[in-house]
């Protein structure tokens, strides 16, 4: 189960993130910014060339770096060199940011799909991820959209809390995906299989009735991305905690 603690003060999406004050998302920054509020944090791991997992949100470095290319084709000591646009960071490493929140706060990691198109083609992240966990000490999460990539995880590391992020899954959304794979992972039936505790749900759909059924049957709710004191009162009327960005939640 989610150590309580994931459910006492909402959770920065990508951490504490500002670019108007260089605290670009899934940076050391934007971690310390969170942790100084108090905030549980959410941070995005994608695989480097050589098998560690890196904080960083896209499968391209283009957007947020002045370089371009897939963040998959280039080695964890090229990654941790490249500047962040905007800031004097570059890019952390997993474990660069374990050490950093050394289990003061809550840390959420979301696992990026790998293989593509929610298949079976996966494996590497997962083990680079189960190895820098090795040994941490503080409450700690793991999730993923890939539901391959939840039950290879809960093979791997049986004692970290392991949930489902899951949406609507509209075409406009998600186009690469096949209608078929959509409509599959809409109604959320690998729940039980990967022995999910939680699901981080799209907000604009928390009124599901599968997410209905799920909490009846003791799933805890947590949903993404809440942008506004507003949208963040309404999604608490389902949700068990939100992650947020962009306002003092």
């Amino acid at each position: 189960m989610l150590d309580p603690r994931f459910f006492a003060r909402p959770i920065a999406h990508r951490g504490y993130h500002d670019a108007a004050r260089g605290r670009i998302e899934n940076s050391r920054a934007a971690v310390g910014a969170a942790m100084a509020h108090g905030y549980g944090i959410e941070i995005d791991v994608q695989l480097s060339a050589d098998g560690q997992a890196v904080v960083f949100h896209d499968y391209d470095i283009g957007r947020l770096t002045d370089l371009q290319g897939p963040v998959r084709q280039r080695p964890m000591e090229n990654l941790r060199a490249i500047k962040l646009k905007g800031s004097n960071e570059t890019i952390p490493s997993l474990p660069d940011v374990l050490e950093q929140v050394n289990g003061r706060v809550p840390l959420l990691i979301e696992l990026k799909d790998q293989d593509g198109a929610m298949g079976p083609d996966i494996g590497l992240l997962e083990t680079a991820v189960a190895d820098a966990l090795s040994g941490y000490d503080g409450p700690v999460a793991v999730m993923s959209f890939n539901p391959h990539s939840v039950r290879t995880l809960a093979a791997l590391l049986p004692d970290v809390p392991r949930g489902l992020v899951t949406s609507a899954f509209d075409p406009d959304d998600w186009p690469t995906l096949s209608g078929q794979m959509r409509t599959l992972l809409r109604g959320i039936p690998d729940y039980d299989r990967v022995r999910a505790c939680f699901i981080s749900h799209d907000a604009r759909n928390l009124r599901s009735g599968r997410v209905a059924e799920l909490k009846i049957q003791g799933a805890k709710i947590l949903c993404w991305t809440i942008r506004s004191a507003a949208e963040e009162a309404e999604a608490r009327k389902i949700a068990d905690n939100v992650t947020f960005e962009g306002y003092v939640a």
